[in-house]
């Protein structure tokens, strides 16, 4: 198990403790929002998590995800996928956007998005005239490989 440092800056985060995964077998780590909101059709706002995190481990990246309960409510992340770097150490926010018809109320504590840590490959590019392999694709772009 990697071992991610946290320094808390807002009492009410540190008062819940570290982020926490939900069950088991879930993938993400609940983020709380540390303020009080409404969020209007439409607007888009800024939600603290109260602490920064520092990766460390050039391997390793964080994502911060929707959470499904809101995402049918029509409350997303406003970029809709956050990528933490490795090396980043400020404090996390999360920017969530309205997308529905009603008014949505976010309070100190709830559960606003997930945070999902992956793996990352550093690559080498090539420069080549021609790709050493053409495959059955090819430049077949968008609704290429549809129904056959």
């Amino acid at each position: 198990m990697k071992k991610i440092e946290i320094i808390f800056n807002d009492p009410r985060a540190e008062g819940r403790g570290v982020p926490e995964y939900g069950s088991v077998g879930a993938a993400g780590l609940d983020l709380r929002s540390c303020d009080n909101a409404m969020i209007y059709p439409g607007e888009t706002v800024q939600f603290p998590m109260g602490y920064a995190l520092y990766i460390g481990d050039h391997t390793l990246c964080g994502m911060i995800m929707p959470r499904s309960g809101l995402g049918v409510k029509g409350i997303l992340p406003a970029n809709v996928l956050g990528l933490i770097d490795s090396d980043y150490q400020g404090e996390l926010m999360v920017y969530l956007k309205n997308h529905s018809n009603n008014e949505f109320l976010v309070q100190n504590g709830d559960r606003i998005a997930q945070l999902v840590f992956m793996p990352v490959e550093h690559v080498m590019f090539s420069s080549v005239l021609e790709f050493s392999h053409i495959t059955e694709r090819g430049t077949g772009g968008f609704g290429s490989t549809g129904d056959k």
